[in-house]
């Protein structure tokens, strides 16, 4: 394959994509038509390095269309950040807002029902790159963790759905700004202090402004930084709604495990004993553990053989996940990833890696196969 450089005017904003958009690698970065949804995707693009292959590009101009590719699952992800920040950005139209909410948390849903392990890996894998869109990265994986707890407690689908809307808009006034302090690793002035203690009643006021009327909706956004006991913000209420206490419990343990400009992520295993001395025997608590396990898709492990791996799917037991290797003993890379169950003791995870930038760059296709649940077969363990 040729890969020839992408520049921005050869991409339309808002239009369907004539061409697969690859990186430098030739991985698949969104699939012929695809939307590029906004100025600030095609930016973030152009910075990653977008390339076409030279034959493809070559017969559209000779009039030939080549058969679309279904985008992978990790790059339905990754567009599921932008569909979140084009959402958000309607929130203004009330009647384009509500139809766009629905579809992005249809979509949210049907990308974590495809495949849990991989939707986990999405969470915990945090690249500095991305710091810029935290708060859009944020409020996809709030919303993808407060489903699959939701699900784990038996709520019914109704309300698992409200709580991915709620995820979704409970910082629907602060977006950028937490991209800001992000990137920046600056602490808040007083103006920026107000925003931030004002938020949840500003985003409940623009959802009723959008015609939002569903109670537990608002109420969820609204309390989703109360404490019981009157330790929360903004009103101090001594009795918050359930709702309200799920996206609080995730919206915590995943600002703990994302790393900042100023600050590295907390190791999971640091974030989950913290969030369960607050609360032992809160039912909510003992689900984000059970779901996450001991060892999480994207936790970058040492094993007993000496070699570097990621977590790619929880295993039979806590102690015992599917791993792909990466590097050996002496940190060479593997020219070929290769998954160890590790369950036999030869490869049994020894340690957890809290510096986890040697997975950074590295498609999770490698780990999953191109498309998700059906490249399940590439990480059967052969060892």
């Amino acid at each position: 394959m040729q890969l020839l450089k992408l520049v921005a005017e050869q991409i339309q904003i808002g239009a369907r994509l004539p061409f697969n958009v690859r990186n430098f690698e030739g991985g698949l970065l969104l699939a012929r038509g695809q939307i590029v949804l906004s100025a600030a995707q095609l930016t973030a693009l152009l910075e990653r390095g977008m390339y076409a292959d030279q034959e493809e590009l070559l017969a559209l101009e000779a009039g030939q269309s080549a058969p679309a590719e279904p985008p992978p699952l990790a790059t339905r992800w990754s567009q599921a950040v932008w569909s979140v920040d084009s959402m958000l950005k309607k929130l203004t139209d009330g009647e384009h807002f509500i139809s766009s909410c629905e579809e992005v948390s249809h979509d949210v849903i049907a990308l974590a029902q495809e495949d849990g392990d991989l939707a986990l890996y999405q969470v915990v894998r945090q690249e500095q790159q991305q710091l810029k869109l935290y708060g859009l990265s944020h409020a996809l994986h709030v919303a993808t963790l407060c489903w699959m707890i939701a699900r784990r407690l038996g709520w019914t689908e109704a309300r698992q759905r409200i709580a991915v809307k709620a995820s979704l808009t409970m910082n629907a006034s602060i977006i950028d700004l937490q991209g800001t302090f992000a990137i920046s690793g600056q602490r808040p002035v007083a103006a920026q202090r107000e925003l931030l203690r004002d938020h949840p009643e500003e985003a409940v006021r623009r959802l009723r402004q959008a015609g939002i009327d569903d109670e537990e909706w608002l109420m969820g956004v609204a309390q989703h930084h109360e404490q019981a006991g009157g330790k929360g913000y903004p009103k101090g209420l001594r009795e918050v709604e359930e709702m309200a206490q799920l996206l609080r419990l995730v919206d915590v343990f995943l600002a703990k495990i994302s790393p900042r400009l100023n600050r590295p992520a907390l190791e999971i295993k640091t974030a989950a004993r913290q969030v369960y001395e607050q609360g032992p025997s809160n039912p909510m608590v003992a689900s984000l553990i059970k779901e996450f396990g001991m060892y999480p898709p994207g936790e970058l492990v040492r094993l007993a053989n000496g070699d570097l791996a990621v977590v790619v799917r929880r295993g039979a037991t806590l102690h015992s996940p599917v791993v792909m290797a990466l590097a050996d003993g002496q940190g060479r890379l593997k020219p070929n990833f290769c998954s160890y169950d590790t369950a036999k003791p030869e490869y049994k995870v020894m340690s957890v890696e809290a510096d986890k930038r040697r997975i950074i760059g590295i498609p999770s296709e490698r780990f999953y196969g191109l498309y998700g649940m059906h490249g399940r077969d590439v990480l059967n363990p052969t060892h």
